[in-house]
């Protein structure tokens, strides 16, 4: 055990939606035992208008969240990746970068709410159920003793874990 939090990085290709909902989730879950941050392999610039106004719906400052290349969390100077998690089918399937220190990697696919059309209700829904899907996620991941577990044994979780309800 280290004497900083645990720090986890959640990625997808264009860093947002899932990838932002999951570090919002993460770090209002986990505060104190979770550093947490997102990226994406081909960032969009800017999160998600539905991300935004979940997060705001939620009581979460939007202004601490941006979309990045997780090239940010690659080199001597990025911050520290114990966990690195793919919440999307093509970042899964993509090369990730080197990160310092030999991160335990895991995926936890699930559907892009990006990717629906309708009405601003409809996208919002879309976007409700991925938070409770990710929430359910991360609230495993924390009941468990992450801290003290081999990585074989970790591993072997986050697989469990990836594989709840509406993985894609």
């Amino acid at each position: 055990m280290t004497d900083r939090p645990f720090s986890v990085l959640v990625l997808c290709t264009g860093n947002s939606a899932r990838s932002i909902l999951g570090e919002a989730i993460f770090r209002q879950l986990g505060a104190g035992r979770i550093a947490s941050h997102s990226a994406g392999s081909k960032p969009k610039g800017v999160p998600h208008a539905g991300t935004l106004r979940l997060l705001a719906r939620k009581g979460i400052d939007t202004a601490q969240f941006r979309s990045k290349s997780w090239n940010e969390f690659t080199g001597p100077a990025a911050p520290p990746v114990d966990l690195a998690i793919t919440v999307c089918g093509n970042a899964a399937g993509e090369a990730c970068p080197v990160f310092m220190g030999a991160p335990l990697k895991a995926h936890w696919g699930l559907p892009d709410p990006a990717d629906v059309i309708g009405t601003e209700a409809e996208v919002d829904a879309a976007f409700e159920q991925i938070w409770r899907w990710l929430e359910q996620r991360v609230r495993a991941f924390l009941d468990l003793p992450f801290e003290t577990m081999d990585r074989k044994a970790l591993a072997s979780e986050l697989a469990r874990i990836g594989q709840m309800e509406g993985a894609a």
